[in-house]
C-alpha cells in the first residue's frame, strides 16, 4: 500500500501558484451554475407536473430526459475533451447549455420540454471532462486531489442553495424565469473562461509534472482500449451505485418531502437544503483525506479508496431506517448524514480517474466512469417514480439505494486495485 519512496514536495512560482488556482475558483463557478441548470426542474417539480398535469411516473421520465443523453454523451466528450483541450470544450459546452435553459423558459409543451432537456445533458457532458483535463495540466499527481475535491464540491454548493434560492425565485415570480436567470449566468460563466483560461507554457508546472507528461508521451493508450480493463468496469460499476443514489436525492427529495412527509412546497425549500449543506463539507473532505493519505506514503489509487469506500458504506447504512422514522427531525437527520457520506466519495472520484488512467486519456477514462454513474442517474428517477405510483411509499427507494451503495464500496474497494498500463 505504501510508496517505497517519497516524492518531494511540488512548488510553483508565485504567479504559476495563484493563476492556476484561479482557474479552480473559475471552474467551481462554472460546476455550481452547471448543478443549478440539472436541479430547478427537481425544484420546479411540483409546480410543473401540476401546470402539465404530470403523474409521478411521467415526472419521473422528464427528470431523466437530462441524465439517458448526459451519459451517452459522456463517452464522446472524454475523447474530444483528450483531443481539442479543455478550454474550446468548456467554452462550448457552458454557452450551449445556457442557451437551451434559457429556451426552456419558453416551452409550451411536455413534448418540447423533454426535447431541450435531452439537449442539456448534452451539452454539459463535456464540462467535468474539461474541468479535469485542466487541472491534470496545471497540478501534479501529488497535489491535484484537493482541486478537484473543491471543483467537485460545487454540485453541492448548488444543491445546497438550489431549494431556498430556486424556490424563492419561482414562487416571487415564477418556474419560467428562474430558467432565464440561470442560462443568463452561466454565459457569463463563459465569457470569464475564454477570456482568462490558457494552457501551461513550458517552465510553468513542476518538475514532476514534466517528468509526468514525459512518461505520457511514451505509454499512450487508444480510447477504445480502456475497455479492454478491468479497472474501467469496476470503476464504472463502482460509480453506478454512487450516482444512483445521489441523483434519488437530487430529483426526488423535494418530492418525497412534500408527498412522503407531508411538508408545504415553502417549508421544504429550506428543509430539502440541509442535507445539501452537509454535502459541501463531504465533497473536499475526500480530496483532503486522499491528499494526506498520500502524504503518509499511500499509493495514490489506495488514498483515494479510504474515504471512496468508507463514505459509501456510512451512506448505506445511514439510508436504511429513513422510511421507518416518524420524526421529521430524525428523518432529516439521517437524509444529512446519507448525503454527506455518499458526497465524501464524490471528491475523489474524478482525482482517482486521473491516478488510474493512461495520461493521454485522463478526460476519456473519466468520462467513461461517468457514463456509468449516470446510467444509474438516469434509471434512479423512473424506478423511483414507478415504485411511488405502485406502492404509494417511498420504502423501496431507500433500500435500492442502500443496496447500490454496498455495491459500489465492494466494486471500488475489492476490485479496483492498479493503474492501467500499456
Amino acid at each position: 500500500m505504501m510508496n517505497s519512496a517519497a516524492t518531494d514536495a511540488v512548488t510553483y512560482p508565485v504567479q504559476t501558484n495563484k493563476l492556476r488556482w484561479w482557474f479552480v475558483i473559475l471552474i467551481l463557478l462554472g460546476a455550481i451554475i452547471n448543478y443549478l441548470d440539472r436541479s430547478n426542474l427537481s425544484v420546479a417539480n411540483p409546480l410543473i407536473a401540476k401546470e402539465y398535469g404530470l403523474s409521478p411516473l411521467q415526472m419521473g421520465v422528464l427528470m431523466s430526459a437530462f441524465l439517458w443523453p448526459y451519459a451517452l454523451a459522456n463517452l464522446p466528450a472524454g475523447w474530444l475533451v483528450d483531443r481539442i483541450g479543455p478550454k474550446k470544450m468548456f467554452a462550448g459546452a457552458s454557452a450551449l447549455w445556457s442557451v437551451v435553459t434559457i429556451l426552456t423558459a419558453f416551452t409550451n409543451s411536455y413534448s418540447l420540454f423533454y426535447l431541450l432537456r435531452v439537449m442539456l445533458g448534452i451539452s454539459e457532458s463535456p464540462f467535468f471532462p474539461a474541468a479535469v483535463k485542466a487541472i491534470d495540466r496545471w497540478f501534479s499527481k501529488d497535489d491535484r486531489g484537493t482541486p478537484l475535491a473543491i471543483i467537485n464540491t460545487g454540485s453541492q454548493i448548488a444543491n445546497g442553495i438550489a431549494p431556498p434560492l430556486l424556490t424563492a425565485l419561482m414562487l416571487a415570480y415564477s418556474w419560467k424565469l428562474m430558467f432565464i436567470i440561470i442560462g443568463v449566468a452561466g454565459l457569463v460563466i463563459m465569457a470569464l473562461w475564454c477570456f482568462s483560461y490558457r494552457d501551461p507554457k513550458n517552465g510553468e508546472v513542476a518538475s514532476i509534472q514534466e517528468a509526468e507528461n514525459q512518461v505520457a508521451a511514451e505509454h499512450k493508450v487508444g480510447w477504445g482500449d480502456l475497455f479492454k480493463y478491468k479497472s474501467t468496469w469496476y470503476m464504472i460499476i463502482g460509480n453506478f451505485g454512487l450516482v444512483y443514489t445521489m441523483w434519488t436525492f437530487l430529483t426526488w427529495l423535494p418530492g418525497y418531502l412534500v408527498v412522503g412527509r407531508g411538508l408545504s412546497i415553502l417549508k421544504t425549500g429550506w428543509v430539502a437544503a440541509i442535507p445539501f449543506l452537509v454535502g459541501i463539507i463531504g465533497v473536499p473532505l475526500g480530496g483532503i483525506i486522499s491528499d494526506y493519505f498520500i502524504r503518509k506514503g499511500y499509493q495514490p489509487i489506495q488514498a483515494r479508496k479510504v474515504p471512496l469506500v468508507s463514505g459509501a458504506i456510512v451512506a448505506a447504512l445511514a439510508v436504511i431506517p429513513v422510511p421507518y422514522v416518524q420524526d421529521i427531525n430524525v428523518c432529516i437527520a439521517l437524509l444529512s448524514l446519507a448525503y454527506f457520506a455518499s458526497s465524501v466519495p464524490t471528491g475523489v472520484i474524478w482525482t482517482l480517474a486521473t491516478d488510474v488512467a493512461p495520461k493521454n486519456m485522463v478526460a476519456s477514462l473519466g468520462s467513461i466512469q461517468n457514463f456509468g454513474g449516470f446510467i444509474g442517474a438516469a434509471i434512479a428517477p423512473i424506478v423511483t417514480g414507478a415504485i411511488v405510483q405502485m406502492t404509494g411509499s417511498f420504502e423501496y427507494v431507500f433500500l435500492i439505494g442502500s443496496v447500490l451503495l454496498i455495491v459500489s464500496a465492494i466494486s471500488y474497494g475489492m476490485f479496483l486495485r492498479k493503474p492501467i498500463e500499456p
